[in-house]
């Protein structure tokens, strides 16, 4: 006897397949999907709420192994006068984890490129924390004319790259390495007297086990080794767009406050902007602060008028 089994049972019983977020929290917003460089994407696209005085689009990117439910409590505040474009990136949240494809920066960029192509975005700003950040980073230097402001909060790749950490983390990288990798990295991400802490501990790891494959293991592996094996400051004085960079002052894994300072003084037009008492990810801790900073720093005009206030 044949057994049909339909799609929504199907990719239930198969985390690399499914699309839609099932036992934890789902975004408000719309989802969408697009296939981008034979990526299935899951994206949001929210409209700016002023048509009147709508600005230019706004592309925000999620940190590694985050999902668009990441900037949940930012979007409200930066849709008032920009359209707001998130995705799920390869191997992350509820796009396409395909475990026998590598997982590279460039990749990412690749993708957020073809993504913004195939919603006819020829010019954005671009936003994002963490792995956000250090694609931020890294598109506003390789397509300058695209994206007319960066905004990086804790930027990945702010280092001395450690190309020996990253092979080592290659070599015994596996699926059972990840939960204990993960739960000791999650210590440092808010800190310990936040009040949503416990509740976005658990939301996280509820949202791994949802979507644990051998797919997202592999993405997780070969993301956090090559950003441990690049740096920005090689480029950083290249970046000639308007740039804003965040900084948690309790986030100091990896001398991240100091490599925030090199980059403000390697970027030629930056400001750094300084939280006082929040860490690492700060969309979740400091939305409504982080959001006002954005705004105003959006809705500047020339780049001569931008001034340096770094703390």
């Amino acid at each position: 006897m044949k057994v049909v089994v339909d799609e929504e049972r199907r990719q239930s019983l198969r985390p690399a397949l499914l699309r839609r977020p099932r036992q934890v929290r789902s975004t408000p917003y719309t989802q969408h999907d697009l296939e981008v460089l034979g990526f299935r994407l899951r994206y949001i696209d929210v409209p700016a709420r002023d048509r009147t005085r709508s600005g230019v689009p706004l592309l925000l990117i999620h940190g590694h192994t985050s999902r668009i439910e990441e900037y949940d409590a930012l979007i409200p505040h930066l849709s008032e006068y920009h359209r707001v474009l998130v995705c799920d990136l390869p191997g992350c949240g509820y796009s396409d984890k395909p475990h026998g494809h590598p997982y590279t920066l460039r990749l990412y960029e690749d993708v957020l490129l073809g993504f913004l192509d195939a919603l006819r975005v020829q010019q954005a700003h671009v936003a994002g924390g963490s792995l956000g950040g250090n694609l931020v980073l890294r598109l506003g230097y390789r397509c300058p004319a695209r994206f007319q402001r960066l905004i990086a909060w804790s930027p990945a790749g702010a280092w001395v790259p450690t190309q020996w950490l990253g092979r080592v983390l290659r070599m015994v990288g596996n699926s059972m390495l990840f939960w204990p990798m993960v739960w000791g990295q999650s210590r440092y991400w808010y800190p310990k007297n936040w009040p949503g802490r416990h509740r976005a501990l658990a939301e996280t790891f509820a949202y791994y086990r949802e979507v644990s494959c051998k797919g997202f293991h592999r993405m997780y592996w070969d993301v956090v080794a090559e950003q441990l094996e690049q740096s920005h400051f090689t480029y950083a004085h290249e970046i000639h767009q308007p740039t804003l960079l965040a900084w948690g002052d309790q986030d100091h894994g990896l001398n991240m406050g100091q490599g925030v300072q090199r980059l403000k003084e390697l970027i030629p037009n930056s400001r750094l902007e300084v939280f006082a008492g929040a860490r690492h990810c700060l969309a979740n801790e400091i939305p409504e602060d982080l959001a006002q900073i954005a705004n105003g720093f959006l809705s500047e005009g020339d780049t001569g008028d931008l001034v340096a206030s770094a703390s």
